[in-house]
């Protein structure tokens, strides 16, 4: 059986704005069981990408903020999104208490910062986002996508 069709893109945001409305034009894009994947140290814009993506997938303009405490908040909009955060999660023990579990493949689009702490707990089919600062450049942020799936590719083409 061939691997799943996989894409790779890079861009290069230069103020929170500019991530902010990337994630606006990823949000827009999104479809119902959509795995979105993000992965950057901390203040790397991962909670902007995801504010961006919520407006473009149509939640109003409530305070979206990383539920790094709750580890999921749900957003209802055009397409509902769940955003998790993994930060303080140990283990995969701790994260399906949670009712985790049920959100991938669901009505709406799962997003997940900090997906790198525990990489076994998504689908292998995905959009991962990796965010990095720019230690030369005061705010600019290099984003590398990987769709992988023809799914999730396409979504790696189109941000």
């Amino acid at each position: 059986m061939a691997p799943p069709p996989r894409h790779e893109a890079r861009r290069t945001t230069r103020s929170a704005r500019a991530t902010f409305e990337l994630g606006v034009r990823l949000g827009a894009a999104l479809q119902p069981g959509d795995v979105v994947a993000l992965v950057g140290e901390l203040g790397a814009g991962k909670t902007q990408l995801v504010r961006g993506l919520c407006r473009g997938a149509g939640v109003p303009d409530a305070e979206v903020a990383s539920p790094t405490f709750a580890i999921v908040a749900s957003y209802r909009g055009r397409l509902p999104v769940h955003h998790a955060d993994l930060y303080r999660l140990a283990d995969e023990d701790e994260l399906y208490a949670t009712g985790f579990s049920e959100l991938p493949g669901g009505e709406g689009a799962l997003v997940v910062e900090w997906a790198d702490r525990i990489p076994g707990a998504l689908p292998a089919e995905r959009l991962e986002v990796r965010l990095e600062h720019d230690d030369r450049a005061p705010g600019t942020r290099h984003l590398t996508l990987v769709g992988v799936g023809e799914r999730h590719a396409a979504l790696a083409r189109v941000v």
